[in-house]
């Protein structure tokens, strides 16, 4: 059994339709054979996030079944980004019917200009762009809630961070 393999695989507990390594909080695995021991690191989608313990647990479960110890280390910095987050796992948020986060562009060094433009969310039910944000905190802290006013049906968006 491939155990960088098991422990990538692990849910999210709050959106458990994506892997821990699909969400990009997975960050190392190090594992160490003769003494049978394994080393992940791991990074909060935002500091208290409540599904780290769960989290946590599982990954020292999935070793222990493995016939490993596992060490889970939380690590701050650098702070997590939805940039992390893998195309399958955009794939998989919108095939559930939540709309995936944008792909941020790069922290500019120097003055960025400012625009008045109106955020476009796609629908994941029907595709339409004419949706509107119903509440900036959705089912979790990391989603905002959304309705479609094409097909008048609501969904979570994953913010981007």
């Amino acid at each position: 059994m491939d155990l960088r393999a098991a422990i990538a695989s692990i849910p999210d507990p709050e959106v458990p339709v994506i892997t821990i390594e699909d969400l990009g909080i997975l960050r190392e695995v190090l594992v160490d054979e003769p003494a049978r021991t394994v080393m992940v690191l791991i990074t909060p989608t935002y500091s208290g996030c409540p599904a780290m313990d769960a989290i946590r647990q599982h990954i020292e479960h999935v070793a222990r079944r493995a016939g490993y110890a596992a060490t889970v280390e939380t690590r701050l910095i650098p702070a997590w980004t939805t940039d992390w987050m893998s195309a399958s796992g955009r794939d998989k948020l919108r095939e559930f019917g939540i709309a995936p986060p944008d792909q941020r562009s790069e922290v500019a060094a120097h003055p960025v200009g400012v625009t008045l433009t109106v955020r476009r969310v796609t629908c994941p039910l029907c595709g339409s762009t004419d949706t509107e944000e119903i509440s900036r905190f959705g089912s979790t802290a990391c989603k905002a809630l959304r309705r479609c006013n094409q097909c008048r049906e609501p969904f979570d968006e994953f913010k981007s961070f």
